[in-house]
């Protein structure tokens, strides 16, 4: 369980709190190359697709674009969306391990933060809602702007 990113956002996954319902969230840290921590502080990163795996007691972020820092010139052969590791607990790799498999939950990644120096990811543990919850979702913002509106014209 984690609190709110104490740094700067970096990206944010919009998708993922449409798609799931988040029931629990942990923060993780990202192993990259020196380039691609240049890159992700200019904002040149994106969750969209992304998802985050257990393979050998080890946390996998996949499908997350990191494009190539610019001004240092182009790495030949890099990959923009190559498995980068996650940086987890023991117990909480373990957890999200049973919770995966156990009840269908899935682990998606919800934001990258910085956090003093390092850059983190906030990963949620969420069920898969149906197309019938997206759309009362949407029903639900949509009456809140409006009672929100007309309170403030008021």
């Amino acid at each position: 369980m984690t609190k709110k990113p104490a740094g700067k956002t970096l990206a944010l996954n919009k998708h993922a709190k449409h798609d799931y319902e988040i029931l629990e969230t942990f923060e993780a840290g990202l192993v990259l190359t020196g380039q691609e921590v240049k890159s992700a502080k200019a904002g040149q990163i994106s969750l969209k697709g992304s998802y985050v795996t257990i393979n050998q007691n080890e946390a996998w972020l996949l499908n997350a674009h990191i494009s190539a820092y610019k001004p240092a010139g182009g790495i030949p052969s890099y990959d923009p969306t190559h498995s980068r590791k996650l940086l987890l607990k023991r117990k909480e790799i373990e957890r999200l391990r049973g919770k995966i498999q156990e009840t269908g939950l899935t682990a998606v990644p919800l934001a990258v933060y910085t956090s003093k120096s390092r850059i983190k990811v906030e990963v949620g543990l969420g069920r898969g809602k149906k197309q019938y919850e997206k759309k009362e979702t949407l029903k639900k913002r949509d009456v809140i702007k409006e009672i929100r509106r007309t309170l403030k014209n008021q």
